[in-house]
């Protein structure tokens, strides 16, 4: 056939034009609107999540694998488009309905990047909320930061936090809820089902024996399998287990070596496997180290990779990854599957994030009832407090007390509404800036005394020493700040802040000290003063819950959710190498360590370390004092079907309304026989008022991790248990129980049949 040019030029365009006409189909396939049957509510969350799945296209799955950092970063206008300006984002796939996701931080309320916007409501302090020993507390308060996080845009909160306070000088302890498995457990786990109420994916984290900040992204936390399991991860089973969240945050540090994002023992066996966890593992930022590694040790999602990790290991390498074979396709499916899974099970899509109207002044009152449960009073010499009617000039000496009330930094640091009413105090930059809540603890206490206050700063020791002398109470604000990333290095009050008191209690005997701190520092100076209340960070409404629990309007019914060491020689490891912050004035204390050995303590942690050691803490775990006087009759031990528990009869025997926490503690009859926490009660009693009290235990406080049956068994043999008011102050009554081998669970144990 003789060569047309005509034809060929024909035949090439229409070859390609039915090439782009192709390739425009595929496009458009990729984008146009499809059936949508995983928006059927009647579906279980993973019916719908596997239906979503196998609509969705590879590039739509990669896309739900990584967030991308949703803020401003360094200096640089750089937020990605659509996002609302926090920690993390990924955009919207509108061809499948789906909305973009927001996350933001954290568990004290939303905090957004560098803390601008006009602020948000503060929770007390984990630790507060912990000393509640009330979960319904912790739940409200879940439920209150959600539902803001909800009306604010945001489907993900990512909170909380359920790290043991294995050392008081941790940075971060008080974003946590103390150092007792089950206590931290409950606690955590009904903040996490509160927020979850309100249709937001919570996280639990960080996960796990993420117990110091020093050297965080490098060090090793080095601990036996079975203490790990009786301990720390102990904590986060309980968490699971009850608030049931969206996601699993794992941490920065490593555990026996092993990165905790690519950890397979910790995600996929314990969490996964032990645990059957539904839900997704997201990654802390800047805390994943590989891709194919991370993602078959069970890494679902990578967090603002583009900004924090070394690139972005869950895109392209990840894709190279499942290319090469080396990631199956199905793990990948698995990923995004568990992902969406925990968005159907809290409503997401039927009740999506957005803007809102918020009732602040609501919500400032759930904070302010966590502070006044939260509240420890620790002494309380002469009945000093609390304090009657109008009482002459009360002396309100430190720590901006005459405007705010301390918070703790990082992540978690919420900007109060107004702004904080102290600005330029160091640091200013991350892990700060430091901010105060605008709650006024002079301008409270004021309102009940007539007025009658007077406030000095406390720079001038000479110049508070003197007001005091002229008041006929002083009242000394001390203050501890803190925050993620950095640990503090004694457990010194920071400044002259002891000579400060000191000073105040030689002008006046009638001195009352209130704490607004982290957790335990040494008290120089306990003896000389009247009273001692631990406030911890006290929240939006701080001041007025300070003032209601000084004037005795409230009882003080808080209880140490951690033991009060006398000082760091107490402490399984007395320093931390590296510790401090340069930038508050705190330099590091020599080279960080990599490689931390917690089976010094292993599950003797706190309260049973200081048992086992035979020492003496300054005040027991489960410590506080209350402003009315209980008797407890005689306990008495049962065993319902299995169910073990006791009952005694609380009376209140003073003139006040108050609230009793009686705490039930046992030992097994082998092994580690240190007593653990089993159960309390949180009781309120009018003046005179009795009342009969059931505490049950805990079934998997009566047992041990058996590592070899990846679970907890109970041994044979005969249990004591003891009814206290703290770790250490015990009713005398003979509380023991024969009990025979069985299998528990968090829940129950079944008896092991013969």
């Amino acid at each position: 056939m003789a060569f047309r040019p005509r034809l060929l030029r024909t035949l090439l365009t229409a070859g390609i034009a039915a090439s782009l006409a192709g390739l425009a189909g595929t496009v458009a396939a990729a984008e146009a609107p499809v059936a949508r049957p995983w928006m059927n509510a009647s579906l279980s969350p993973d019916q719908r999540a596997d239906l979503l799945v196998k609509a969705m296209t590879q590039d739509e799955k990669f896309r739900l694998l990584r967030s991308e950092y949703g803020a401003d970063f360094e200096g640089q206008h750089n937020k990605p488009a659509g996002s609302l300006g926090t920690a993390g984002f990924i955009p919207a796939m509108p061809r499948l309905g789906l909305p973009a996701i927001h996350e933001t931080d954290a568990g004290q309320g939303v905090a957004r990047p560098l803390l601008f916007g006009d602020g948000d409501t503060a929770l007390p302090a984990g630790l507060a909320v912990a000393a509640s020993f009330d979960p319904q507390v912790a739940h409200a308060g879940g439920a209150m930061i959600g539902r803001e996080a909800h009306r604010m845009g945001f489907a993900v909160l990512l909170a909380g936090g359920v790290n043991l306070a294995r050392d008081p000088r941790n940075g971060r302890n008080f974003e946590y809820a103390g150092e007792d498995p089950l206590l931290a457990g409950r606690i955590v786990g009904a903040a996490i089902a509160g927020i979850q109420s309100e249709h937001e994916v919570s996280t639990v984290k960080h996960y796990a024996m993420n117990d110091l900040e020093t050297a965080r992204t490098t060090l090793s936390a080095n601990i036996d399998e079975t203490a790990a399991h009786e301990s720390d991860l102990l904590a986060f089973e309980i968490a699971i287990a009850d608030g049931h969240p969206g996601s699993v945050m794992c941490s920065y540090n490593r555990i026996n070596s092993v990165y905790a994002c690519e950890n397979d023992w910790l995600l996929n066996q314990v969490l996964k496997r032990d645990w059957k966890y539904p839900g997704f593992v997201m990654s802390d930022w800047g805390a994943v180290h590989s891709a194919a590694k991370s993602a078959l040790a069970g890494l679902d999602q990578e967090s603002a990779g583009e900004r924090f990790d070394k690139e972005v290991y869950f895109d392209q390498p990840l894709r190279e990854a499942v290319a090469k074979g080396e990631v199956p396709p199905s793990r990948i499916d698995d990923m995004v599957h568990r992902i969406l899974r925990s968005f159907f099970a809290v409503g997401a899509f039927e009740h999506p994030a957005k803007v809102a109207p918020i009732d602040y002044a609501a919500d400032a009152k759930v904070s302010q009832r966590a502070a006044e449960e939260g509240i420890v009073l620790l002494r309380n010499q002469d009945h000093a407090l609390p304090l009657v009617g109008a009482v002459g000039q009360v002396a309100v000496i430190g720590s901006h007390a005459d405007v705010g009330v301390t918070t703790g930094g990082g992540s978690s640091g919420v900007k109060p509404r107004g702004g904080s009413p102290v600005t330029g105090v160091a640091p200013t930059a991350w892990p700060g800036p430091k901010v105060y809540q605008r709650s006024s603890p002079m301008q409270a206490i004021a309102r009940r005394n007539g007025g009658k206050v007077a406030y000095a700063s406390g720079e001038d020791i000479a110049a508070a020493a003197k007001l005091a002398a002229q008041s006929k109470v002083a009242i000394v604000f001390a203050e501890q700040w803190t925050a993620e990333s950095f640990d503090v290095p004694t457990m010194d009050l920071p400044g002259n802040q002891d000579a400060l008191i000191a000073a105040v209690a030689r002008a006046n005997p009638h001195t009352i000290v209130v704490l607004e701190t982290n957790g335990a520092v040494k008290m120089p100076w306990l003896d000389q003063v009247q009273g001692v209340l631990e406030a911890w960070y006290p929240g939006a409404n701080g001041g007025e819950a300070i003032a209601r629990v000084l004037f005795g309007e409230v009882d003080a019914s808080g209880r140490l959710p951690v033991t009060w060491p006398k000082d760091e020689s107490q402490l399984p490891r007395p320093t931390i190498p590296g510790a401090g912050l340069a930038a508050i004035g705190i330099p590091p204390q020599g080279q960080p360590q990599q490689d931390i050995d917690y089976d010094i303590e292993g599950a003797d942690v706190g309260y049973r370390w200081f048992e086992k050691r035979h020492l003496e803490p300054l005040f027991a775990f489960g410590h506080g004092l209350s402003y009315t006087t209980f008797a407890y009759g005689t306990p008495k031990l049962e065993n319902h079907d299995g169910t073990i528990s006791v009952s005694v009869r609380v009376t209140n025997t003073g003139k006040r309304a108050g609230v009793a926490v009686p705490q039930l503690y046992v030992a097994p009859p082998q092994g580690d026989t240190t007593h653990r926490l089993a159960g309390w009660q949180r009781v309120s009693l009018k003046p005179g008022e009795s009342r009969d009290v059931r505490i049950a235990a805990s079934p998997v406080r009566l047992a041990h991790y058996d590592a070899a049956r990846h679970g907890w068994v109970r041994d044979a043999g005969r249990y004591r248990f003891q009814l206290g008011t703290d770790a250490t102050s015990m009713l005398k009554a003979d509380l023991s129980m024969g009990l025979p081998a069985a299998t528990c669970t968090i829940e129950a144990c079944t008896p092991v049949a013969h």
